[in-house]
This record gives C-alpha cells, sequence and structure tokens, in this order.
C-alpha cells in the first residue's frame, strides 16, 4: 500500500464517521503515541488495538465530554481491510513522523470542520422563532452537509423528542400508580419496597407521578433499538430509513414494553407494516407517526391556538439538545490544543 492509498483509507471513515469523530480521532492518537513516545508497533495491531480507545478517549472527554459507548468488536472495525488497517497506518505513521505529525493536525482540522457545520443548525434554532421556524427547512440543513448526513438520525431523535416532551409539559400530563385494594394489608409487609421502589408515603396506596418522556442518551452508528421510553408505558424508536426485518426484530425483540411508538418518513410506513406483520408483531406497535405528521403537529404547537404556551419551550428544547447531542467544542480551549502540539505550524499542500 502507497501513501496515496493509506489517505483514501482515512478519508473514507473520516467521510464515513458521525460527528463526533471517534474512530478519526483514533487513529490520529496512535499516530501522536508513535510519533512521540515510540512505543508501539504500528505493524503489530496487538500493541495499540486495545489501549489507543484509552488514547483516544482522553480527547473525546476533553472536547466532546463523551466517549463512544459501542461494542469493542465495532470499535475494532476501525483496523478492517476495509478501513484504516496496519499496512495503512504504517504509511499514514511514516509521512506522519517525517512531517512532525502532519497526519495528525489533518484529522484534527477534519474534526474542527466538522463542529463548524453543527453550528449551522444551531444558529437556525437562535435566529428563528415561533413565526418563521420551519421544521422542515431545519432537517434540510443537515441534509445538505455531507459531514452531518450521518448524524441525521439523531437530529429526528431530537426534534421527536423535544416536540413530544413540549406537549406533554403543556397537557399537565399525571401518572396515577395504585395499589389494588385487595392488597393494602398485604402491602404492610412490603412496606420498605412500596416505599423505596414504588415511592408510596407510609400509609399510602397510591402515588401520582408528572408524566414524563426521556431520551436514552447518545448512542452510535453500532446500537440499535429503544430511542426514547416514557413513564406511562411507551417505548419509542424514531427511523428515518428502511426497517429490514433483521432492524424490525432487533428493535421489537429487545423492547419489553408492549405499546411501542416508530416514526418514520411517510414513505416508509407500508414496508414497515409490512414487515411487522411477516413477524407477527404488529399487536406490539401502539401507532405509527410519518414524518407529515410530525410536521404538521410542529406547525400547530409553533403557530398554532395554543402557540403561546408551547413554541417557546419547543425551540428551547431543540436548542439545548442539539446542544446536549453534538456540544459545540470550545474554540479557545481546542485552539491551545492545537497550538501545545505545534499542529498549528504544519502546512503541506497534499493534507490541505
Amino acid at each position: 500500500m502507497n501513501l496515496n492509498e493509506a489517505k483514501s483509507s482515512l478519508d473514507k471513515i473520516i467521510d464515513k464517521a458521525r460527528v463526533h469523530l471517534y474512530k478519526p480521532i483514533q487513529i490520529a492518537e496512535i499516530l501522536y503515541r508513535d510519533r512521540v513516545t515510540n512505543d508501539i508497533k504500528i505493524k503489530d495491531l496487538e500493541t495499540y488495538r486495545t489501549s489507543s480507545r484509552k488514547w483516544r478517549d482522553l480527547i473525546c472527554i476533553q472536547f466532546l465530554g463523551r466517549t463512544s459507548t459501542s461494542s469493542a468488536r465495532y470499535q475494532d472495525d476501525l483496523f478492517n481491510d476495509n478501513a484504516v488497517p496496519p499496512k495503512a497506518l504504517f504509511e499514514l505513521a511514516k509521512e506522519n513522523r517525517k512531517k512532525n505529525g502532519i497526519v495528525e493536525a489533518y484529522i484534527y482540522s477534519k474534526f474542527k470542520e466538522r463542529f463548524g457545520q453543527l453550528s449551522i443548525g444551531l444558529d437556525y434554532c437562535y435566529k428563528h422563532n415561533k413565526e418563521n421556524f420551519d421544521l422542515q427547512e431545519f432537517i434540510n440543513i443537515f441534509w445538505a452537509e455531507p459531514g452531518l448526513r450521518r448524524s441525521i438520525d439523531k437530529v429526528y431523535e431530537i426534534v421527536v423528542y423535544s416536540l413530544f416532551s413540549s406537549l406533554i409539559d403543556f397537557m399537565k400530563l399525571k401518572i396515577e400508580i395504585k395499589v389494588d385494594e385487595t392488597k393494602l394489608k398485604q402491602l404492610e409487609e412490603f412496606k420498605g419496597f412500596a416505599e423505596k421502589i414504588i415511592g408510596l408515603s407510609k400509609g399510602e396506596s397510591k402515588v401520582i407521578l408528572e408524566g414524563r418522556i426521556n431520551r436514552l442518551g447518545v448512542t452510535n452508528a453500532a446500537d440499535r433499538g429503544l430511542d426514547m421510553w416514557a413513564n406511562f408505558g411507551l417505548a419509542i424508536q424514531v427511523k428515518h430509513l428502511s426497517l429490514t426485518e433483521e432492524l424490525a426484530e432487533s428493535i421489537v425483540g429487545s423492547v419489553t414494553a408492549d405499546r411501542i411508538v416508530i416514526i418514520c418518513k411517510d414513505s416508509e410506513e407500508k414496508i414497515i407494516l409490512s414487515v411487522l406483520n411477516q413477524l407477527g408483531w404488529k399487536s406490539r406497535v401502539q401507532s405509527i407517526v410519518t414524518e407529515s405528521e410530525l410536521l404538521y403537529w410542529y406547525d400547530k404547537a409553533l403557530r398554532g391556538e395554543n402557540s403561546h404556551k408551547i413554541a417557546d419551550s419547543l425551540i428551547r428544547s431543540l436548542i439545548s439538545e442539539i446542544e446536549s447531542e453534538f456540544p459545540s467544542t470550545n474554540s479557545k480551549d481546542f485552539d491551545i490544543f492545537i497550538n501545545s502540539r505545534n499542529y498549528d505550524t504544519l502546512r503541506d499542500d497534499f493534507w490541505q
């Protein structure tokens, strides 16, 4: 393998990476370790396969506030022949040592560029209000940027979560948990359980909770299954791509709830219903919500009769969730990091 081919392998994983660029950062830190400490052998994968995750995580915690939660097997796909195998890394490492970290600098420049693209979507939320916010226009921003397209499913999750949570708050939804009257005497035997797990106060047989919906947090490309859950029994899965039989099985089969809601593009609704019917699981799916319905509900929330009670919290939620899902790199701190490694002094036409 020559340098051009090695660079092509690197560019492929950068282009395919979601916004957090975990795998490219891992490559950068392997190259940094090879160049600075010289305590690994690039051709011997076992000298850095596992430890390089820790080097990557130190950077990710500093600038992203999180690390990859994908399986070890999925993370190790980075070194497969169709990604950046040791033979490609060897060529990159030679170039990197020769030019004082030029490949590392290249990777981190792509990282900074990707987060610069994200600011476009965030700026849209800041610059628009309930009168002119257009959900379709907002989503299209992410489709239009090649670097952000891989994270479009997370954008859909944020869009759905922000709407549903805002509507639940507006409706002041309450959930009542009540012990059957025939079991009140027996409840005394398990009063510790009733108080600590169910939340019943001493002598009480029911508790009223605020309705809530929760995202399961940041997930990765290899993750499947549940995206959100509600404390009133719903399990919610957001899909913007085709639901194959394999994926349907992983979603429905891994969720114990019997009230599943699937959010999808209009063109996928019939396909999803067909797959669920084939698997005999349609009874576990409470409903399918299409993108056109989301657009309609957003319009009502932003400009409908009750928009004065919903719109502001909806847009605030969008901003908060985007900032949480895609934490913007503090440019000052990141520049200090770049300068500390002298990346800012490196120039090379091949690595532009």
